[in-house]
């Protein structure tokens, strides 16, 4: 079993940066391919990134450029540092993991972009 918790998020301003955090539990987190997703009010929960335990990355269109995901294997940690924000990134980002046919979510944390 892997627990899965985000931090970082929080209200910033248009064009402002932030990271998020996500913590993993358990001792294969090496092992484990983790992405980020996020659901807006009223929308479906949507891809945003994701990274392979080989360190492959992915992103939607709508973040690629602006957003980068990393992982610390050391801190069981993976992050989405976040540039350039525009108001149609607020959101719930959630953290998920996956290793075969196991699947993890976190608990979310709240990105607000706004003036």
């Amino acid at each position: 079993q892997v627990q899965l918790v985000e931090s970082g998020g929080g209200l910033v301003q248009p064009g402002g940066s932030l990271r998020l955090s996500c913590a993993a539990s358990g001792s294969t987190f090496s092992s484990l391919t983790m992405a980020w997703y996020r659901q807006a009010p009223g929308k479906q929960r949507e891809f945003v990134a994701h990274m392979t335990n080989g360190g492959s990355t992915g992103y939607a269109d709508s973040v690629k450029g602006r957003f980068t995901i990393s992982r610390d294997n050391t801190k069981n940690t993976v992050y989405l540092q976040m540039n350039s924000l525009k108001p149609e990134d607020t959101a719930v980002y959630y953290c998920f993991a996956y290793r075969l046919v196991d699947t993890y979510w976190g608990q979310g944390t709240q990105v607000t972009v706004s003036s």
